[in-house]
């Protein structure tokens, strides 16, 4: 009973003097580390018929057992991260810290959540693809794909912090706005360099030769409703849409190449063959250009020419470097990513030149006649 009575005292003043928060209180690393033995042997004297005697008590021993605590938060300068639509390997940051008497294995889930607890503000109204979760591997506070492969917290030191990474895909259409995401952190026994504790269970019955596991965490989970000290937190993150639209523009020239007359500088005569150019520039650094197509009819007067149409860098007198497409609208066999068709009902082009990238530049070109 006294050693029961004892160790509650213990754990009670840990709690109020953490609680209090003063200059007083201890960091994790200051407390006993869990599993430490802590003994002790009281000495008596007395006397009898005026010789002094000593004798000792037995000794009593206890093991300091493990206070599980932890903080997991938002940590990339506001809960929001802005993102692109068809943005590959978005990132959000979070950070976990080891409040323990002790080395801790965390497991880490990712999951989309539409409550937040007000935490993140705005309407969530779509979902990431391809969520998962990385840890900062080399502590350089940057997710590095190929590099941050470790999808739990691995032998956490007391008082020490590791940022986690939420990685995910945003959907390349729609009108978008925000996704909200959850990491879900829960404590496992450390112990094992590389190797995944298993989730930690509370002890019941107070054991003065083991390592009871008491969870001291205190808080909602991020769900709004007081929970019972479970060993588990939560945090809240946001992918926002930022760029709606981006500066893209598209020039339009016409070069006579040849009028079957002149050898130098040939004129706009019947006969002559024109190739018109489109240049297509996204001025936007920060975001792509998806699904780029574009639609031009062949003017009066004038032939199309047939299997004219180029697409791919600009350059020389429009393509430099591309592809020639067939024109037949049928894009069964193709396989570099852009497609063409001429529709000769409606006297069409049209040139599908998918994704331009911030920046960047494409150019399509096609020719006709004059009559």
């Amino acid at each position: 009973m006294f050693r029961n009575r004892v160790r509650t005292l213990l754990l009670t003043g840990s709690a109020a003097v953490a609680t209090v928060g003063t200059a007083h209180a201890q960091t994790a690393a200051q407390n006993t580390t869990a599993g430490t033995s802590i003994s002790n042997t009281a000495s008596v004297t007395y006397t009898v018929n005026g010789t002094a005697q000593t004798t000792n008590s037995t000794t009593a021993t206890f093991v300091v057992d493990r206070k599980v605590n932890f903080t997991v938060i938002a940590d990339q300068g506001g809960t929001k991260t802005q993102v692109n639509l068809g943005q590959v390997d978005a990132v959000t940051k979070f950070k976990v810290t080891n409040t323990t008497n002790g080395i801790q294995d965390f497991y880490l889930d990712p999951g989309q959540s539409l409550i937040a607890d007000g935490l993140v503000t705005g309407i969530d109204d779509f979902d990431m693809s391809s969520l998962r979760v990385f840890v900062d591997s080399n502590n350089n506070g940057v997710y590095d794909a190929g590099v941050d492969t470790k999808t739990y917290v691995d032998e956490l030191a007391p008082d020490a912090s590791v940022a986690v990474f939420i990685v995910g895909n945003v959907p390349g259409s729609g009108t978008l706005s925000q996704a909200n995401v959850n990491l879900q952190v829960i404590a496992a026994a450390g112990g094992l360099s590389n190797t995944r504790g298993d989730l930690l269970v509370p002890t019941l019955l107070n054991s003065d030769a083991t390592v009871d596991i008491v969870f001291a965490d205190d808080d909602n989970d991020g769900i709004g409703v007081d929970l019972p000290r479970n060993g588990e937190g939560r945090a809240y993150a946001s992918y926002e849409i930022g760029t709606r639209n981006v500066a893209l523009t598209v020039t339009k020239s016409a070069l006579v190449l040849s009028d079957g007359v002149s050898s130098l500088n040939p004129k706009a005569l019947p006969g002559a063959l024109v190739q018109y150019c489109l240049f297509v520039r996204n001025a936007t650094l920060t975001a792509s250009a998806n699904g780029v197509q574009l639609n031009d009819i062949v003017p009066a007067n004038t032939t199309y020419v047939p299997g004219s149409i180029t697409i791919g860098t600009p350059g020389g007198t429009c393509v430099s470097l591309g592809s020639t497409e067939d024109d037949d609208a049928d894009d069964a066999t193709e396989t570099d990513g852009v497609t063409a068709s001429f529709n000769s009902t409606n006297r069409n082009v049209n040139a599908i030149v998918g994704n331009v990238g911030g920046g960047g530049t494409v150019a399509v070109a096609f020719k006709v006649t004059i009559n």
